[in-house]
């Protein structure tokens, strides 16, 4: 099997730094990427913040945090990636703009790495047809918050090899993380339940059946869920739940996965949730307040 010791992580953002957060405390070397740079240096003091948070919870060492931080370098060019045993892409959830990422790797991995994609509804299958590699080929599906969540999702796409299977598995092991083996359908398991739920709390709130809060209220207190979806909708991120709604959509042809309209109508407000402090709280105000 191929020996993993360097993780490249393609996008910076609040999936991608999760994810160098926990490889880097496993002990492995990171190549942090991101199109901006600037937000490369955000993430890593994000991962910073997070790993004082855990030695503070005494979950691990002020040792652990410092060697962990010092794993962590910025790769501001894809090419700088080249060491990489494994890459895992975490950039926004669209399909064009993942397969660029594969295409545009090609020419900078070594034979024998691994690719991976974070996507949390997307065709693996389709994603490895990008690329030079498909039997190396995989989805790695973490969870958000990726230093908190213990499940992760991994896909096998029509051509990844039991190779790169057992290398991932081996991979995912050793970072303590629980594996859920999913088939490559649309959205795979956790987000097939997940996000038409979500969907359909919000077509509770365009129907007026409840309000913001008794929504939320209704499910915390009813179903003992620890966050309501109109509140777990702003923390994944709006576009996000639209994304997945839109895969679902195109990929199974059923209408019950049609998204809903007054979700359509916030992505197109920009109003995305907690990261542009507007979605169904409004973030600006302590406690947030409901924006309908």
């Amino acid at each position: 099997m191929t020996d993993i010791r360097t993780v490249g992580v393609v996008g910076a953002g609040q999936m991608g730094n999760g994810i160098a957060h926990v490889c880097a405390l496993a002990g492995y070397d990171v190549l942090l990427n991101d199109a901006d740079a600037a937000r490369i240096d955000a993430a890593v003091e994000t991962i910073r913040g997070n790993l004082n948070r855990q030695v503070h919870r005494n979950i691990i060492t002020q040792a652990e945090s410092d060697a962990a931080l010092k794993r962590i370098k910025g790769a501001s060019k894809l090419t700088d990636l080249g060491a990489a045993d494994l890459v895992i892409e975490s950039i926004v959830e669209q399909d064009e703009a993942k397969r660029k990422i594969f295409a545009d790797l090609k020419a900078t991995l070594k034979p024998t790495t691994i690719l991976a994609s974070n996507t949390s509804s997307i065709s693996i299958t389709r994603l490895a047809a990008t690329t030079d590699r498909p039997d190396k080929f995989i989805g790695i599906h973490f969870m958000n918050p990726a230093p908190v969540m213990k499940l992760v999702e991994l896909i096998r796409g029509l051509a990844t090899s039991q190779e790169t299977y057992d290398t991932s598995v081996k991979f995912v092991e050793s970072l303590h993380k629980t594996i859920a083996n999913a088939e490559d359908f649309p959205a795979f398991i956790v987000n097939r339940v997940l996000v038409p739920m979500i969907n359909e709390a919000i077509y509770t709130l365009y129907e007026g059946v409840g309000s913001v809060e008794a929504i939320d209220k209704a499910m915390k207190l009813g179903a003992n869920h620890p966050m309501g979806p109109l509140e777990l909708a702003d923390f994944i991120g709006l576009d996000t739940c639209l994304s997945i709604m839109q895969v679902l959509y195109d990929g199974l042809a059923d209408s019950k996965y049609r998204p809903c309209p007054l979700l359509v109508k916030y992505v197109e407000a920009g109003w995305l949730g907690r990261k542009t402090q507007r979605g169904f709280y409004d973030y600006r105000t302590d406690p947030p307040t409901p924006t309908r």
